[in-house]
């Protein structure tokens, strides 16, 4: 049989890149946990190491890895959380830059951009991506300066034509940024449809356990632009530490399996569910009839994401009725883990949230599917009942 020196990014991933540590010869990588590196008499760094706020090797390897895995050559630089990676690409642009964001996507960016950017400067429009004329109309050439796309995008799982919108920035010079952290590499590689800049809330699917808190940048050129964000990085001191780098990088080392798994769970509870008679829709591109259906069969390699919402025909109430009931799912924010996680989004963004009132967002965990299916199925059960009394 003929020998493969080139291994899947599934291989990569589960080892790690295949590297064992050094010192010991340990297949678990080891952490290291200097904030300091020694300098030689001649004042060099002999490993270019100076302060674990710009460096550390336990960062780097989970930075390597991810790279790796979101493919094209690029360079990666860990955050202290999402938001933090999400912000420092936006702190990087100059005040007066106009930019484009998606009209659907994560609460907290959105919070972000009306709380902070307006005084920071830039000149935010929120549009809607999955519109090509919209997105053309709102372009404004030599003063647009990015477009930020989150594709599935939360919680109504909209589908951004991610090569269509990237063809039309760049012909008016605009960088485009890609929060994938719901695709995650193992769905979605960005960098392959022409994306500039893809952004992690790394704390979900790439740690996928709950327990580390971290985001990720991730550019295909190392560019001034580049260098601007890792220069705040360093300046504002939002690396993360050693051991949530570590904690990273194991994470990532199932993340295949975690993913493709979700994606499953996700598609047999939103086939279960489609056209019950308490929910008035099922927001999931792997159902036939999700207006983002196609484009994500076309981008979307081996699944849709493990995460879905659900709008019920009796209102915020019924919704509410639901979040009493469950018993497998847990009532909780967050989601990429492997507990399925189930929440009222309106309530927890506050009242000027855009989301539905009525919605509920589901992120499918690694529990049994049938579980999860009972689960719901007798939530919506005993809410109805209730209502009905």
């Amino acid at each position: 049989m003929e020998r493969r020196d080139a291994v899947s990014l599934e291989t990569l991933a589960a080892q790690a890149l295949g590297e064992t540590d050094t010192a010991s010869g340990g297949l678990v990588p080891a952490i290291n946990l200097s904030t300091n590196y020694e300098q030689q008499p001649d004042g060099s760094y002999p490993q270019g190491r100076v302060y674990t706020r710009a460096d550390n090797p336990t960062s780097e390897r989970a930075e390597q890895l991810l790279a790796a895995l979101e493919g094209g050559g690029c360079a990666c630089a860990l955050f202290s959380s999402g938001m933090a990676a999400a912000t420092a690409v936006f702190q990087s642009l100059l005040p007066g830059d106009h930019v484009l964001v998606s009209r659907v996507l994560y609460w907290g960016v959105r919070k972000w951009l009306a709380e902070f950017a307006l005084t920071w400067g830039l000149d935010v429009e929120f549009t809607d991506t999955t519109d090509l004329a919209a997105l053309a109309a709102a372009i404004r050439p030599g003063h647009t300066r990015l477009l930020w796309a989150e594709t599935p995008a939360n919680p109504m799982w909209e589908i951004t034509d991610i090569a269509a919108v990237c063809d039309l920035a760049h012909q008016a010079g605009v960088r485009v940024a890609v929060d994938n952290t719901v695709a995650t590499p193992v769905l979605t590689r960005p960098f392959e449809h022409g994306v500039d800049l893809v952004v992690h809330s790394a704390t979900k699917y790439l740690n996928g356990h709950g327990d580390v808190l971290a985001g990720a940048v991730l550019s295909a050129r190392r560019d001034p632009f580049w260098e601007r964000i890792r220069s705040w990085r360093r300046n504002a001191g939002a690396m993360p530490g050693p051991f949530e780098a570590w904690l990273l990088q194991r994470g990532m080392r199932t993340l295949f399996l975690r993913v493709r798994r979700a994606s499953e769970t996700a598609m047999a509870i939103a086939a279960h569910f489609e056209g019950h008679p308490a929910l008035t829709a099922i927001l999931y591109p792997g159902l036939a009839g999700h207006p983002g259906h196609q484009i994500a069969a076309r981008q979307m390699d081996g699944g849709f994401g493990g995460m879905l919402s659900i709008r019920l025909a009796g209102g915020a109430g019924h919704a509410q009725a639901v979040l009493r009931e469950v018993r497998v799912f847990k009532r909780a924010t967050s989601l990429g883990g492997v507990e399925s996680l189930i929440e009222h989004r309106r309530a927890s963004e506050g009242p000027s949230s855009p989301v539905p009132d009525d919605l509920l967002r589901l992120s499918a965990g690694l529990e049994a599917p049938e579980d999860l299916i009972a689960d719901l199925g007798a939530a919506l059960g005993a809410a109805s009942r209730e209502a009905g009394r």
